[in-house]
């Protein structure tokens, strides 16, 4: 599982764009059904922000839901190929130091991202960033619980269907790595328009960060930390910003 540090870059015959792990009608039944729910997505963070959508608990748990039974639809269709699960979360843990590997990894991963998004987001024009989000981040301690799940839920689920899945079918499908690692990401910010659009540019930009991590290391396990470890932080960096 572990990966020298001077791996090259995607190239039209890098690994990652050789063979389909599940039929492409099926990649094309997971694109649809992610573009649905980030249009109904969108739809009941506006009624939230307005007032008049659900409570916030009851759109953490659909959220925790959908993100599932989207990883459970990806896992389906690689079985139905009879490919192994490893070529979407990447080779099992050997050893504690793989683990620990990954997770150092992880935490450089959330650090580059961070900067990356200061960087391309302190440019935006209009709203801040927080008032996209802010009426939908946690209050109080049952919601924070809440919210830690969503997190954990949205690092495992979201990494292996977009940089485990996603990424890789589309780099086989258009036979150039970077294509599926730019077309991944550009989905994974679409789904994020509930945000706003130049937020959802910004996490387009950031994905493509966390897709090129997840190929050069053959496995999107850093990325979960990272991506857990980023949700998890948000409420708290709202909070200074706002402080």
């Amino acid at each position: 599982m572990d990966h020298a540090i001077g791996t090259s870059a995607p190239t039209e015959e890098s690994d990652s764009s050789k063979g389909l792990i599940a039929s492409p009608w099926h990649t094309l039944f997971i694109v649809c059904f992610l573009a649905i729910r980030a249009y109904w997505g969108t739809i009941w963070a506006a009624y939230s922000r307005a007032g008049f959508g659900p409570s916030r608990p009851f759109l953490y748990l659909r959220i925790i839901f959908l993100e599932f039974v989207a990883l459970g639809i990806v896992v389906a269709g690689v079985r139905l190929r009879g490919a192994s699960l490893q070529t979407v979360f990447g080779k099992r843990w050997q050893s504690i130091r793989q683990a620990f590997l990954d997770l150092g990894l992880g935490i450089c991963l959330l650090f580059l991202s961070t900067a990356l998004v200061s960087i391309i987001g302190g440019h935006q024009s209009g709203g801040s960033p927080d008032q996209s989000i802010g009426d939908l981040l946690p209050q109080g301690s049952l919601e924070m619980g809440l919210w830690i799940v969503v997190s954990i839920s949205a690092g495992i689920c979201e990494e292996a269907i977009y940089r485990g899945y996603l990424q890789r079918q589309l780099g086989a499908l258009t036979h150039n790595a970077w294509v599926g690692i730019v077309l991944s990401a550009a989905t994974f910010g679409g789904v994020h328009i509930y945000q706003g659009a130049q937020r959802a540019s910004v996490i387009a930009a950031s994905a493509v960060l966390f897709g090129w991590f997840a190929y050069w290391r053959k496995t999107v396990r850093p990325g979960m930390f990272a991506h857990a470890f980023q949700d998890e932080v948000a409420p708290l960096l709202l909070k200074m910003m706002r402080g």
